[in-house]
């Protein structure tokens, strides 16, 4: 079976139009194949010695291995914060069908 080079990519934004227009410039930028936009996200964390609780979106992006440092490269250049948060999830299985739709957007 061939290694599944999909990849899932958290990262959250200010509530708005931020996330909107991250969403399609990735996509447009063929760095993602697919972006979802959860709103209404809550996040508490501890930056600069302080605990923060702040309004975000999160955007979950579909994309492939081969476009992860370009597209981290993307977002640190557009993002909003100071240090943007940029998880990667490997993805384990998923639909033939949708796997090979993703690569093909993300080419």
């Amino acid at each position: 079976m061939a290694a599944i080079r999909a990849r899932v990519v958290l990262v959250t934004v200010p509530r708005g139009g931020k996330a909107e227009s991250l969403a399609e410039g990735a996509v447009e930028a063929r760095l993602a194949a697919c972006v979802n936009i959860v709103p209404g996200v809550v996040s508490v964390y501890r930056w600069k010695g302080r605990v923060h609780r702040d309004a975000e979106s999160l955007l979950v992006i579909k994309t492939t291995e081969t476009k992860l440092k370009a597209l981290e490269r993307w977002f640190k250049e557009r993002h909003p914060y100071e240090t943007p948060e940029f998880l990667v999830l490997k993805v384990d299985a998923g639909s033939k069908e949708y796997l090979a739709w993703l690569t093909q957007e993300a080419r």
